[in-house]
């Protein structure tokens, strides 16, 4: 059974500039474990850790714009995500409406043509009752074949 892969504590401080490997076990030893974290002690806390007051300002200082950075990264992935759905939503719509109209001209069509390709009959001359169904005898008889000019 294969365990969880144990992440060395002091990456996730590492990974933040500014902060060293002496730096990352000093703020480790006292507690602090991420980006938030050091935000959380402040320059005080930082101190107390044993950072110098220089170095804690420094790294307070730093510590602004990697968290904007982060916040603005995930906003704009956010915005990005929902943009494409949006996106997808209207395509879909717009695909289903084209769909439903062209089923709509194609019923108009056939119910214009219903009447057309029916055959024509004529009232029997050798005394039967009913009718009779006319069939042309060539194709210029046809309803459909027009004599050019």
């Amino acid at each position: 059974m294969a365990g969880k892969s144990k992440k060395d504590p002091l990456e996730a401080l590492m990974a933040i500039p500014g902060v060293g490997k002496a730096t990352a076990k000093k703020l480790s030893d006292a507690g602090i474990k991420s980006a938030a974290g050091i935000k959380k002690a402040g320059e005080k806390g930082l101190v107390k850790a044993g950072l110098t007051a220089a170095a804690s300002k420094k790294l307070i200082a730093g510590m602004t714009p990697v968290a904007s950075a982060k916040k603005a990264a995930k906003k704009t992935a956010t915005k990005a995500k929902s943009s494409a759905k949006k996106a997808a939503t209207k395509t879909k719509a717009a695909a289903s409406k084209a769909a439903a109209s062209s089923r709509k001209v194609a019923q108009k069509v056939v119910d214009q043509k219903k009447g057309s390709n029916k055959v024509k009959t004529e009232k029997s001359k050798d005394g039967r009752k009913g009718m009779t169904l006319k069939i042309p005898k060539s194709v210029e008889g046809m309803s459909w074949f027009r004599k050019k000019e």
